[in-house]
């Protein structure tokens, strides 16, 4: 999705500066190689397939997931959703119980107009190849009033979905019906405040306790605590570009942050403190409120890395004016 430009260099500047040294690491960072995928704009780790992530473009592709094998960076298998008409801005995935993919048909580029998006729920096949399966299809609407959005997750143990709407001034979860109808309209109604986070992808961990809102600038974590989340710490991540999604690993040890563009790289960091499985080996983040705003060190601060981090802005600047 297309960002305004001054929006754009301040994500360059700002995630350069929030990454942290172990991101570096390259423990299961891979590109996206599949020349059709140009704008990832969702990640989920496959429950059936180890080491296999479903990504899609944004708008304008079509009603196509494609299963990317981490280890290689191609694409082993191609799904075709049938049976939903015409995807319209689909901007998230995630899955449920049961293996259960549930893709968000949720993003309005018209400023949150559109009277009422989709989801789409497929069975996560049991074999890697290129086939068509029938999905689902569930008319969603807002108790209050259209919006964009473009994060979407599923509770691991109940099953229940919910979206977080996309605003600069920061959103709110929407929890949806216990049971969706895929013959009514299914209202979403907000239950908690997501602030000073435009949100662009979401991810719960696979216990079901821990929430990540990510967006341009960095993320955050949440003790799910219901759906009434509370939030923990802000959370550094990777500098890719226009980042666009994040999963946790199917162990739930770490997250993998992705971005939009041809070839584009998925990066791994470890998992805050207290997600299931999670290595211990320390995160990425910072508390809440503490130095070094989400994992900022000293050693960024030198004349070197400022340098650095200012040719990356002038040359994405450049780069985005050719492409206006």
């Amino acid at each position: 999705m297309r960002r305004p430009l001054a929006l754009l260099a301040a994500a360059l500047l700002t995630g350069a500066l929030a990454v942290p040294a172990t991101a570096a690491d390259g423990d299961g960072k891979f590109t996206i190689r599949d020349p059709r995928i140009t704008e990832s704009s969702g990640l989920a780790a496959s429950h059936r397939h180890p080491g296999i992530y479903w990504t899609h473009n944004d708008s304008d592709d079509g009603a196509y997931l494609y299963a990317v094998d981490s280890r290689t960076g191609e694409t082993v298998a191609t799904i075709t959703m049938t049976g939903v008409g015409s995807p319209r801005d689909v901007e998230a995935i995630a899955i449920g119980p049961d293996d259960r993919i549930w893709v968000g048909d949720i993003g309005d580029n018209l400023g949150g107009t559109w009277p009422h998006v989709w989801l789409y729920r497929l069975p996560e096949p049991k074999t890697l190849r290129d086939q068509s399966i029938r999905a689902t299809q569930y008319v969603v609407k807002y108790s209050d009033g259209a919006r964009d959005a473009e994060s979407l997750v599923v509770h691991p143990k109940t099953g229940r979905v919910y979206i977080v709407d996309k605003n600069e001034q920061g959103g709110h979860l929407y929890e949806g019906p216990a049971d969706l109808s895929p013959g009514g309209t299914n209202v979403f109604r907000p239950v908690a405040a997501v602030p000073d986070l435009e949100a662009t992808d979401a991810t719960l961990s696979p216990d079901g306790e821990h929430l990540v809102v990510r967006s341009y600038f960095g993320a955050v974590a949440y003790d799910w605590n219901g759906g009434r989340i509370k939030k923990k710490e802000r959370l550094g991540v990777p500098f890719l570009g226009q980042g666009e999604s994040v999963t946790y690993t199917a162990d739930g040890s770490k997250l993998m942050f992705g971005a939009e563009g041809a070839d584009s790289p998925v990066e791994p960091q470890d998992a805050p403190a207290g997600s299931e499985s999670s290595s211990g080996k320390g995160t990425s983040a910072s508390p809440e409120g503490g130095a070094g705003g989400g994992g900022l060190s000293g050693d960024l601060r030198s004349g070197a890395i400022a340098a650095g981090v200012a040719l990356v802005v002038v040359l994405g600047l450049r780069r985005l004016r050719r492409r206006g």
